[in-house]
């Protein structure tokens, strides 16, 4: 005799918990199908989404074992009723029953008793996808106040699916019919082939608990990614600790990570534990790895060895049970060959090392994925209705070169957001306009000119000295981090003297 079905509420509401976090979204629906059918005391379980391309129902998550998945037409079969009529329904016994679709279970073998089908519905009340239970457990059929019971938890995963990815994936597919709908891991936006072959990375990686490297520029989404690989792996219920080498002076750094002794300095009144103490069990993330000072390195090579560390003025060795994910913008192995970063923590530390592609090498369809995910977000902090993406402004995100990656790109269209009204056109976007003397040479209608140049013939690519390039680039870093010299310092991996002599030379005092 099948126990009795756990209450609607126990059992949604650790889905709150996984949707906010950089979960793998198969892992997540499957778990939220799970659920559901162990709720109605139903066989199997569906979560049909809307393709609103084809007007067709596809199945997104389902206890399927025999097809990968099957796709219905509006009005097709109960499912396609329910999305098409946006009523739910339910089905005692499917024979004779002219919403029923055999089909289906002529495709998979299965021989469907009994059925309840609701439609999930976003917040405007549009209709977006069905949730669907088979075969009620231990006989007889589902009845009405199952199909009631199904509602309630339609508008709960409703809610909880509407604050991913997965969700806005499927309305810009609306404005974008020609372009796939796409999704991986929840606030990770992007199908260009080296995400792809990063997301295949991740997934082998997450589940142990090997050492991770993660590299690439600045704001292309380091930390998203560690923590995706953190959620998604043995630890996701324990601490994610970030430690940010930048962000600290490095006499502070070594504290911060490892703690200290009463007594170890002036002030020290009482102990102290460091970001590894705090992290006992999960994950600790390094950000800016190669900003960690020397005399600490080899304090970090000691816990990747043998998980111990001292805190500072203590003598005595402190177990700690963490997984280290680390993350850089810099060039180690040349930071190794000058003498800069220890060679026996670089190979320690990059036991798995993943490279994240910049933003401009990951092409125009990720931009614009991006782009919309980003619209829709600042319009909802800023509660502002959810404005167009011009074709003009398209194409001016595509045309520039995104020095500051992801983050610039998301600040850049949460301004636009804020000061369009409507529809975001191109002078909305607070780019700098030298930036169009860098794109791609297009069709001209005659000759130009660029200052230092000469006359340039139609179609001729622009040509400029080596000295100029480097002037528009620091200028164009300097835009992106809204004109902090130190962070811009960092991006462009010179010292802020240099950059302040640069900037001297440009006629650009230093003011700061």
């Amino acid at each position: 005799m099948p126990s009795s079905p756990p209450d609607v509420s126990q059992v949604l509401l650790p889905l709150g918990g996984l949707v906010g976090r950089e979960v793998d979204l198969d892992a997540f629906l499957q778990t939220l199908v799970d659920r559901i059918a162990i709720t109605l005391q139903a066989d199997r379980g569906t979560l049909w989404l809307l393709d609103p391309v084809r007007r067709e129902l596809f199945s997104r998550a389902a206890h399927l074992p025999e097809v990968a998945q099957i796709r219905v037409k509006l009005g097709q079969g109960v499912a396609g009723y329910v999305a098409e009529a946006g009523e739910p329904v339910h089905v005692p016994d499917p024979r004779g029953e002219r919403r029923f679709f055999a089909d289906i279970d002529r495709m998979t073998g299965y021989r469907t008793i009994s059925l309840a089908a609701v439609p999930l519905r976003d917040a405007a009340g549009a209709v977006y996808g069905v949730l669907q239970v088979l075969n009620r457990l231990g006989g007889g059929p589902f009845t009405e106040e199952d199909t009631r019971k199904l509602t309630d938890i339609a508008a709960q995963v409703s809610t909880a699916l509407q604050s991913t990815s997965l969700y806005q994936e499927l309305q810009r597919a609306k404005d974008q019919p020609q372009a796939p709908v796409g999704y991986f891991f929840n606030r990770i936006i992007g199908e260009a082939p080296p995400l792809k072959a990063l997301y295949r990375l991740v997934q082998k990686a997450a589940p142990t608990d090997a050492t991770v490297l993660l590299r690439g520029e600045s704001g292309c989404g380091k930390e998203l990614f560690a923590r995706a690989i953190h959620v998604n792996g043995p630890r996701r219920d324990k601490p994610f600790v970030k430690v940010d080498c930048a962000a600290l002076p490095a006499a502070l750094i070594e504290n911060e990570l490892f703690g200290h002794e009463k007594g170890a300095f002036t002030g020290a009144d009482h102990r102290v534990p460091g970001k590894f103490e705090a992290a006992d069990g999960g994950t600790v993330f390094i950000d800016e790895l190669g900003e960690l000072p020397q005399a600490v390195q080899g304090k970090l090579l000691r816990v990747l060895q043998d998980r111990e560390f001292e805190r500072v003025g203590g003598t005595q060795a402190v177990k700690v049970d963490v997984r280290i994910v680390a993350a850089t913008h810099r060039d180690l192995p040349r930071m190794v060959a000058e003498g800069r970063f220890r060679e026996d923590l670089y190979y320690r530390i990059k036991v798995v090392e993943l490279l994240l592609p910049p933003l401009r090498e990951r092409g125009a369809e990720d931009i614009e994925r991006l782009a919309r995910h980003f619209v829709a977000t600042a319009a909802k902090r800023h509660r502002l209705p959810v404005p167009r993406l011009s074709t003009a402004a398209l194409a001016r995100l595509n045309r520039y070169r995104w020095p500051g990656n992801v983050r610039e790109l998301e600040n850049c269209i949460e301004s636009a957001v804020v000061l369009s009204e409507g529809e975001i056109q191109e002078e909305h976007l607070p780019l700098p306009s030298l930036d169009r003397a860098l794109a791609p040479a297009g069709p001209s209608t005659g000759p130009s000119t660029e200052p230092g140049t000469g006359p340039r013939a139609p179609d001729a690519p622009l040509l400029l000295p080596l000295a100029e390039v480097e002037r528009r680039h620091i200028l164009r870093v300097l835009e992106a981090v809204k004109g902090n010299r130190t962070a811009a310092a960092r991006t462009l991996e010179i010292g802020r003297n240099t950059l302040a002599r640069k900037l001297k030379e440009y006629g650009l005092a230093d003011e700061g």
